[in-house]
């Protein structure tokens, strides 16, 4: 059995090693993560923009000098013109035909970005989703545009956005004749990615945003239910080798222990028979045919034999290299053993105390650090190995 633990615990070893370095990996790949840039030339991908007050008689300006750069930065001066002033500058999806796209955000959660400005500055953030119920295609007024604020200065700030917990703003429900308990948007079809000034923005200033290192983050549940059915997968194999194993190496070892124990029973037999020193076949005699009384001890033995306590121990300690009590319960337990194999309509009480054990406890107990299993697994293991075939002789 101790080879067979080795090798579990080796196995058991290499299964954990294996499971820590895929879980890692599948964590890992869990945590996505994805750059939002726009496309060096006109055409399929993202594509900046502007916008302004201008189409309501405002004057703002806006205009984004170097369209080539991965970062986004647009120059702006706000003004007082129009009734609700503003300036806007982003990100739009277009198709290989340049036309409107949308792109599925479902399994991003944050957006981060570093963003600079002067002057210092609050600015808004906002994206457009397609709505089914009420969006047309290519008109940005019917998408939803759920968005939130963010502060900037020319140092430049960090900032992380939860995607989730955006607000759309009321003028959007009045504009498409929508009810305002409507307030839900899904990420699966996002289209623009808009930043802007907001109603802090200073008027009449020459300034400018900067968007670096645009990202958006998620995860990706499917690697995390995938590591779950591998460890269990895993674990399940291992259970039901281990158990296998387990039980094929303790037949093994049972059966190796009870064919080492039949010299003793036989020796037992023969101390029935003549022997030589009288007083050591009276001995060995008087415990091999009493050996089942529960009331048995070295006293019991002293007195029914005549023999001194120490003469008795000493004999023993020669004659087996066991102690009165190691033998006594080797006896037993050897017995017990093959009642068990052999009677199987025997509870293991009644053979507990056919044996000498009046305490089935005591007697369980004993026979697991004997063989190491409980009495009713050997006589479940010994059943199994009778009803093995045997193997096949081999050709002369």
């Amino acid at each position: 059995m101790q080879e067979f633990y080795k090798k579990a615990l080796l196995a058991l070893i290499g299964l954990v090693i294996a499971n820590a370095l895929l879980a890692s990996l599948l964590v890992y790949q869990s945590y996505l993560s994805v750059s939002l840039r726009a496309a060096a030339r006109p055409g399929a991908g993202w594509q900046y923009i502007t916008d302004s007050d201008v189409n309501m008689a405002g004057t703002s300006t806006v205009r984004i000098p170097d369209r080539q750069r991965e970062d986004l930065r647009f120059e702006f001066k706000l003004t007082r013109a129009a009734q609700y002033p503003f300036v806007a500058a982003g990100m739009a999806l277009l198709d290989a035909r340049g036309q409107p796209a949308t792109v599925d955000w479902s399994k991003y959660t944050d957006v981060t970005f570093l963003a600079r400005c002067a002057p210092a500055n609050s600015m808004f953030f906002s994206i457009s989703t397609f709505d089914a119920k009420v969006s047309k295609v290519g008109d940005f007024q019917t998408y939803r545009s759920p968005s939130t604020y963010f502060s900037c200065n020319e140092r430049g700030v960090p900032v992380s956005l939860d995607l989730t917990r955006l607000s759309v703003p009321d003028w959007w429900f009045n504009a498409v004749k929508l009810d305002l308990t409507y307030q839900g948007y899904e990420l699966n079809r996002v289209s623009r990615v808009v930043f802007g000034s907001s109603s802090q923005s200073p008027f009449n200033v020459d300034s400018y945003l900067e968007i670096g290192e645009l990202t958006l983050h998620g995860r990706d549940y499917r690697y995390i239910v995938a590591l779950a059915l591998v460890l269990v997968a895993s674990w399940g194999t291992f259970a039901l080798w281990f158990f296998r194993a387990h039980s094929r190496a303790l037949t093994a070892s049972l059966n190796s222990r009870m064919k080492k124990d039949l010299p003793l029973v036989a020796y037992r037999q023969l101390t029935l028979e003549p022997y030589k020193d009288k007083e050591k076949a009276t001995v060995l005699r008087f415990i091999a045919t009493n050996y089942t009384n529960t009331e048995l001890d070295l006293d019991g033995v002293v007195s029914g034999t005549g023999t001194n306590r120490n003469k008795v121990n000493e004999l023993l300690k020669n004659e087996l290299g066991m102690t009165f009590t190691s033998y006594l319960n080797k006896l037993r337990l050897t017995e017990a053993a093959r009642l068990l194999a052999e009677k199987s309509t025997a509870t293991v009480a009644e053979i507990a105390y056919l044996v000498g054990y009046s305490n089935v406890s005591y007697f369980n107990k004993l026979f697991k650090e004997e063989y190491g299993c409980t009495p009713k697994a050997f006589r479940s293991i010994a059943a199994l190995s009778e009803n093995q075939p045997a193997p096949a002789a081999e050709a002369p």
